[in-house]
């Protein structure tokens, strides 16, 4: 007899970009292949998505960094000002000569 109040064994989670495993039918076969193919293709292809999960993993790791050496964070920030400030200044200056 089974306790209800068991819950059941997950099932492991395969991901999108895989053919399962144990599929006879050749019909059924092809369409797990296309199905993962199309996933791949939307995973690889999708530059917004991507672009976004990079910039969204960098802010994490930069917040994390910022926690841990506030002093090194802070000598950063204001190297990159003074180098952007001073790249600025000769590109007007060129500019006005």
């Amino acid at each position: 007899m089974t306790n209800p109040e068991q819950k059941p064994l997950p099932t492991p989670s395969v991901p999108s970009t895989v053919v399962p495993a144990g599929i006879t039918d050749p019909v059924e076969s092809a369409r797990a292949e296309l199905k993962a193919a199309l996933a791949a293709i939307e995973i690889r292809g999708n530059f917004p998505r991507r672009i976004e999960r990079a910039s969204q993993r960098g802010i994490r790791k930069a917040r994390a960094f910022s926690r841990s050496n506030p002093l090194t964070t802070g000598v950063i920030v204001v190297a990159a000002a003074a180098t952007i400030g001073g790249a600025v200044w000769a590109i007007a200056r060129a500019i006005s000569r």
